[in-house]
């Protein structure tokens, strides 16, 4: 009978995926989840161990799983299903376009996944801001970049949106990360004593990465329908982690001794 005969095809399409081979896949995906999870976990432990290092750890833990789930695929369809290459050169053209309109949408996420991977506008660990919301690279996985907010949230977005539109990265893979604290002050207030202040409570403050410059910018803003000046701290976080509690820190301690040296605010 000839191989190209359609019966000839279906059968061997049933027979490929009887009862035996089907639990194996089943087998073999648990298998993988398993090693998955057992090398994140493992990870998860080395970065405990080694904080300042966890960047690292992280990026190579999303690599590891890449690899994992990519060869993984390969080895089931080649190893488990064993199709025959009469049965692929069939099937094949008609099962990509079907496939691919079916499930464009999650092709496009997964090239640009590997895009995001290779190319690297930013990294697992950085702190971005895409669209409204601003937290940290979670995971990049296969399909999608998992962002926690500073309110905890965590926010799943296609990879594919990260390929069409802007994001800013506020560390691009650096442990510190520049953090900006705005203070507003009356007209006639003395600015050189309020920044003074400003700095001397940056340089104190245990959060503070002082190998990079403290710097200010000021300027006249509308505040409350009223003209004020906006001094605007510019200071580096040894580590992002400690993004707000730095900010938090210096916002306090400049205002208390605003009030302390008669500093003027606006009214």
């Amino acid at each position: 009978m000839n191989d190209d005969n359609p019966t000839d095809q279906l059968s061997t399409f049933v027979d490929m995926f009887n009862a035996g081979t089907i639990l194996l896949l089943f087998v073999c995906i648990f298998v993988l989840w398993l090693i998955n999870w057992f090398i994140r976990n493992t990870m998860g432990r080395v970065m405990t161990r080694f904080p300042s290092r966890r960047f690292a750890i992280m990026q190579l833990t999303t690599l590891l799983s890449f690899m994992l789930y990519i060869f993984g695929a390969v080895v089931l369809v080649v190893g488990v299903l064993r199709p025959p290459q009469e049965f692929l050169i069939a099937i094949g053209g008609s099962a990509a376009v079907a496939v691919g309109f079916a499930l464009k949408d999650v092709a496009a996420s997964l090239i640009s996944g590997l895009i995001l991977l290779f190319d690297r506008p930013f990294q697992v660990g950085d702190r971005v801001t895409f669209d409204d919301v601003y937290g940290e690279i979670m995971a990049i996985t296969l399909r999608t970049v998992r962002l926690r907010t500073l309110d905890d949230n965590i926010v799943t977005i296609p990879n594919s949106r990260f390929i069409t539109d802007v994001v800013a990265s506020g560390n691009l893979g650096a442990m510190d990360m520049m953090v900006v604290t705005d203070f507003h002050l009356a007209l006639d207030a003395d600015i050189q004593q309020a920044q003074d202040i400003a700095r001397q409570v940056i340089v104190t403050s245990r959060y503070a990465y002082l190998k990079k410059p403290v710097t200010f910018a000021i300027e006249e803003v509308p505040v409350a329908e009223r003209l004020a000046i906006r001094l605007r701290a510019k200071a580096y976080v040894l580590d992002v982690d400690y993004e707000k509690a730095f900010q938090s820190d210096v916002t306090v301690r400049t205002s208390a001794l605003f009030r302390e040296r008669a500093v003027l605010r606006p009214n």
